[in-house]
């Protein structure tokens, strides 16, 4: 091995010498992907190394008491940096081979190979092997067209792709631990300063944190063009103005005022046999337990989706005129619909895939969420959205980016 290594450090210092200046912009775009993979392979080699030495004691027989003290003085790394290269070795050491073979290769980076080893080792105890796999090779393949984060947010829902069934059950029993965790933690405390301020903190369960945010957020918007409160502010004046309207109505504490619409999304059939989760429109799952309280007493909308998470039919609210469409875009696109983009639904308008001045209709078979910076990238020209067959957004990149401008979708906020 030390011959090898020897070898590529004569090649590193042969890429040492040639002047940068005088490459081209498509050599230098290929150096650097070249340098990047070459990186991640070194990296990969070198947590192996690590893993090999820790499980032989070789820091302790030095005299060192951990490997992580040891690689700090050996490399001279942070004390934090060492025990990450530890706990990451251990981390990928576990993980299923194909996840080394995919590091050794520079298939993926080390980052997307945590995050892999992490999701398989999550998987719950009753997940066959071949099941297992099938998860591996998955997010195996997606880390060629998404980051550590985006990867991260796909590896929660891999069991929906290859194993509907197990991903139901293991999907509610950590919602429902999820939910006995939150309602036994919260709290919210008031504590009061002697400057004149009350300090307010605590934790909420998500029930509860949706509606305090469904109430306070109609009144978080800028009052006119001259309104310099900061964010915080608003929030702090609005939650301030939900407890004005509640004791305005004179019926606390028996009802405390008509409380917030919400929207519950759920499958046909679960809503029916009523035994499945729900989830809310910013895309959080609530149990069934939390449906049927705030059926009994909130003003829920219940969205019903077809097989293929089609809008099927939306609740109505009279005073409102664009609500039912912005709620069932919003329930079909989850947030701004350009790939790999994660901003959420509140950060997003309704964009007409054929403009309205060219004949465009105001139609959800013409409707596509976009952020604001997406929304002003899509209205250059540069990139072409359009409606696929099975009615949901695709963006067609410019032929500069892909010759073959080969459809793109965005999987971030897919909840099936």
């Amino acid at each position: 091995m030390l011959r090898a290594l020897a070898q590529v450090g004569g090649a590193v210092d042969d890429c040492t010498e040639p002047a940068l200046w005088g490459l081209s912009d498509d050599e230098l775009v290929a150096s650097l992907d070249a340098t990047h993979v070459l990186a991640q392979r070194l990296a990969a080699v070198q947590l192996g190394l690590v893993r090999e030495l820790d499980a032989r004691g070789v820091a302790v027989a030095e005299g060192a008491s951990s490997t992580a003290v040891w690689l700090r003085e050996r490399l001279r790394l942070s004390g934090r940096s060492a025990r990450q290269l530890v706990q990451l070795a251990a981390t990928v050491d576990a993980a299923p081979p194909a996840v080394r073979e995919a590091l050794l290769n520079g298939a993926i980076t080390v980052e997307q190979g945590r995050v892999v080893a992490e999701t398989i080792a999550a998987l719950p105890v009753e997940t066959s092997p071949e099941v297992a796999d099938k998860a591996t090779q998955l997010l195996v393949a997606w880390a060629d067209r998404f980051d550590p984060a985006i990867l991260s947010r796909l590896g929660e829902r891999v069991l929906t792709h290859v194993a509907p069934d197990l991903a139901d059950q293991a999907e509610l029993k950590a919602l429902e631990r999820a939910t006995e965790r939150a309602e036994a933690r919260r709290h919210v405390t008031l504590s009061e300063h002697k400057d004149g301020q009350v300090r307010l903190s605590g934790n909420l369960d998500t029930e509860t944190a949706s509606l305090l945010r469904e109430a306070i957020d109609p009144l978080c918007a800028p009052a006119g063009e001259h309104d310099d409160r900061s964010p915080g502010q608003r929030r702090a004046d609005a939650l301030g103005e939900v407890c004005r309207l509640a004791l305005r109505t004179g019926q606390l504490p028996d009802n405390g005022g008509d409380r917030p619409q919400l929207v519950v999304t759920v499958s046909l059939d679960e809503l029916v046999n009523g035994v499945r989760a729900g989830t809310l429109e910013t895309g959080t799952p609530l149990t069934p337990g939390a449906i049927r309280r705030l059926a009994c007493d909130s003003g829920v909308m219940p969205a019903v989706l077809g097989g293929d998470s089609q809008v099927l039919d939306v609740g109505r609210q009279r005073r409102l005129f664009n609500g039912p469409l912005r709620r069932a875009l919003v329930l079909r696109d989850g947030g701004c619909a350009f790939p790999g983009c994660d901003r959420p639904s509140r950060w997003c308008d309704g964009h007409h895939v054929q403009h309205w001045a060219d004949g465009g209709t105001t139609a959800l078979g013409n409707a596509v969420l976009l952020c604001g910076f997406h929304h002003r990238l899509v209205h250059r020209g540069d990139w072409t959205v359009r409606m696929a067959p099975d009615a949901r957004p695709e963006f067609l990149p410019p032929s500069w980016l892909d010759p073959l401008r080969s459809p793109r979708r965005n999987l971030y906020h897919r909840r099936c």
